[in-house]
């Protein structure tokens, strides 16, 4: 039987990165389920206030926001610290924040590498190392937001699946080394989102990949969300795991 403890409902979350798209849905998810949430952001101040303003009308003091550049590791502490000023615990980590744009051999460059490298795998670790103590306190729970790329990766993104392949294996050692306090965990979305603004995923690249997926269809934001939900609701007994949602897509390359 699931004690309080155990339940999304009364669970302080921060996630990265959470102010628009999937980050958005996760936390809608989360709240909709009792969560009280600290959503950072980085440039998407608007939709972050918005988020905001839409979950405290649902249920007062329940939703903070932070601005922060994770590429400076020095700020990340200052994440946890005001989360817990503000709520009074930490119980839920989600490291969703992540830069995503192709890098061909030949043309890769510093830039490139810490910019990569920097939001998809070198913050998750230091925001992890500043939070460790407080989620061990509470017994609490991490979730890193992949991709279904790491196992077979897309050609022309060369240091974003480095990175995300990073992830995973970031997140299989710490369910080494936090557990038994905290478990860590994974969702891998597949075809779920397009990318803003990039002209590489035209129709025809879109059809492609749908066809490729064994459910014929993109996901939805919210599949995602659940996925996320599900590890931190419903898997008491699950550490260690990457949960592939991605339509049955990387069965089928």
């Amino acid at each position: 039987m699931n004690t309080v403890k155990d339940t999304v409902k009364n669970k302080v979350v921060l996630i990265t990165g959470g102010a628009k798209r999937v980050g958005a849905a996760i936390c809608r998810e989360l709240h909709a389920n009792g969560a009280q949430l600290m959503i950072h952001y980085k440039n998407s101040a608007v939709e972050a206030r918005a988020l905001q303003a839409e979950l405290n009308l649902l249920r007062p003091n329940s939703a903070g926001i932070i601005q922060a550049d994770l590429h400076n590791i020095t700020v990340l502490p200052g994440l946890i610290h005001e989360t817990v000023s503000l709520f009074g615990r930490l119980d839920v980590l989600i490291n969703n924040a992540s830069t995503y744009f192709p890098t061909e051999i030949g043309q890769i460059n510093e830039e490139n590498w810490y910019d990569l490298i920097g939001s998809n795998l070198k913050a998750p670790v230091f925001l992890v190392q500043a939070a460790a103590n407080e989620l061990r306190k509470h017994h609490g729970c991490i979730i890193n937001i992949t991709d279904m790329h790491v196992e077979r990766p897309k050609r022309g993104y060369v240091i974003y699946s480095v990175a995300k392949a990073g992830l995973v294996t970031l997140t299989k050692s710490l369910a080494h080394e936090l557990g038994p306090d905290v478990r860590v965990n994974a969702v891998a979305p597949g075809p779920v989102l397009w990318p803003d603004d990039n002209p590489q995923f035209d129709e025809v690249y879109r059809q492609r990949v749908i066809n490729q997926t064994l459910l014929k269809r993109t996901g939805q934001p919210e599949d995602v969300a659940k996925a996320v939900k599900f590890l931190i609701y419903d898997a008491a007994f699950v550490t260690g795991h990457v949960l592939a949602v991605d339509g049955g897509r990387s069965l089928n390359l």
